[in-house]
């Protein structure tokens, strides 16, 4: 074995972090409430397909345009439902616009690392919209029942799923609410869903009335 000293590396550490349109360098690793901005997460989510763009039609049905629906569903379900809970499940994907829309075997697969780092991102998001870190357990049940009815719609709609295999994944969807969906272009459900933010916001108090807000 050599007894010359072992030189220490020169290599610059891997990139961790990505540079999104508005600016913002956002740290994946440790990311900070203030380099997340809506115009990013609308961006991004726009473009990003559920079931893996496994779906019949012009145009993937994005996160950004199932996120609004999830939305509605919960409303729906718990009519009365605070504005905070209700821009909580907006945002309950919109880690997302980072990481993608991976498959849930594929999550499951990947274990509590990237569990670990998806609830970091999430955290830092809910901080960033004036929400608790951590959505409590009863909203977040309520959050997932939503999530669990649009996939129920999507699966049998645009994924080529039977209405049995669909029910046996997802349950069955809330008594008295029925969606037909029909995926928009990218720009459209981008501005879709910062329209959507921008009510709830409002409506929570994190941007004045007089805000000036854009979609560019």
């Amino acid at each position: 074995m050599s007894d010359l000293p072992v030189r220490p590396s020169t290599a610059k550490p891997p990139r961790a972090w990505q540079r999104m349109l508005s600016g913002r360098r956002l740290d994946l690793l440790d990311p900070s409430p203030f380099d997340i901005e809506i115009e990013d997460i609308a961006h991004g989510l726009a473009r990003v397909a559920r079931w893996n763009g496994q779906t019949i039609g012009e145009h993937a049905f994005s996160v950004a345009q199932h996120s609004c629906v999830v939305e509605e569903i919960a409303a729906h379900i718990k009519p009365g439902l605070e504005p905070k809970w209700r821009l909580a499940a907006l945002l309950h994907d919109a880690s997302e616009y980072v990481i993608g829309d991976m498959i849930s075997p594929f999550k499951a697969a990947l274990g509590v690392s990237y569990k670990a780092f998806e609830t970091r991102l999430e955290d830092a998001i809910h901080v960033r919209f004036g929400l608790p870190p951590k959505t409590p357990a009863p909203v977040k049940k309520l959050i997932k029942s939503a999530d669990k009815a649009c996939a129920y719609f999507e699966a049998t709609q645009l994924a080529g799923f039977t209405k049995k295999e669909s029910l046996g994944f997802f349950g069955r969807p809330p008594s008295g609410y029925d969606l037909i969906i029909a995926p928009l272009p990218a720009p459209l459900a981008q501005l879709r869903y910062l329209e959507r933010y921008r009510v709830l916001a409002e409506a929570v108090g994190i941007l004045p009335a007089a805000d000036a807000w854009h979609t560019e």
